[in-house]
């Protein structure tokens, strides 16, 4: 009887300290919890995509918190977003300009002509290992096997005719599909952009026809009509700057090979 009590009794005060020193440990190896950060990190929408530049919704919410990030880096969140942490961290949003991917090729299978069939990995990445890259005689289109497809998490991108196609309405700027193309084809652009060049070939003009009947070759044509000095021909490509086009659309009406397109879903700005 005397041993189950001295047991009883070791176990207790063993159990005591050991409690002590567990509430001790824990109170001087607290993390301390920014509030400011939990309420910025409640605010991002979760989806952890990385289109911030940050490992995911927890390292940018860190980022924000600490002011190593600004509020309106979320990408998909947007506008509605950067409000919201904005009053979570006292600062002035700004005004932020939703953007959305775009991919710069027109040259679908009836366009662009072909070199040889391929018939292996339906990967893009895969297809640029190859030697020559794409089997398409335009050497900067879009390939059409969909890596750009695969790492999108919104649906916001599909191959159609042999090209891959955004939709406006789905993407959220993330930048995935921008990583993931092998030809450099998507950029992203102001949601509201009026007309965007949809080519990136830039062989010289001859070149150009013989391999995708609606490639830009460079006559500069846009370039010479356009009443805002808001397009310009660059090592044999020509590109629209958002912040200077008014969506006149002189440019497109004279493109020879109208190449120069609205951007699906965009209502005209001027006419």
């Amino acid at each position: 009887m005397t041993g189950i009590i001295i047991a009883t009794i070791v176990v207790g005060a063993t159990g005591c300290i050991i409690g002590f020193f567990l509430t001790f440990a824990a109170g001087k190896f607290e993390v301390k919890v920014d509030e400011k950060e939990a309420a910025v990190l409640d605010a991002l929408p979760g989806n952890n995509c990385g289109g911030c530049g940050f490992a995911g919704c927890s390292a940018l919410a860190h980022a924000i918190a600490t002011g190593k990030a600004p509020v309106g880096q979320c990408p998909v969140g947007g506008a509605p977003v950067a409000k919201i942490i904005s009053g979570i961290m006292g600062v002035d949003a700004g005004e932020e300009v939703r953007k959305v991917a775009y991919v710069r090729c027109s040259g679908d299978c009836k366009k662009a002509g072909k070199r040889y069939e391929y018939t292996g990995t339906k990967d893009c990445r895969a297809v640029s290992m190859i030697p020559g890259g794409t089997p398409k005689k335009c050497v900067y289109g879009c390939m059409g096997y969909g890596s750009c497809v695969k790492v999108c998490d919104f649906d916001a991108i599909h191959i159609v005719d042999g090209i891959a196609v955004v939709d406006k309405e789905k993407c959220k700027a993330c930048g995935k599909c921008v990583k993931e193309c092998p030809q450099h084809l998507i950029e992203l652009v102001p949601y509201d952009s009026a007309y965007i060049v949809s080519c990136r070939n830039e062989d010289k003009g001859k070149t150009v026809m013989e391999s995708c009947s609606v490639g830009c070759i460079a006559c500069k044509i846009c370039e010479k009509n356009c009443p805002s000095d808001a397009v310009h021909v660059n090592d044999n490509i020509a590109y629209i700057d958002q912040d200077k086009c008014t969506g006149c659309g002189i440019c497109a009406s004279k493109c020879p090979r109208k190449i120069i397109k609205l951007q699906p879903g965009t209502v005209r700005k001027a006419d």
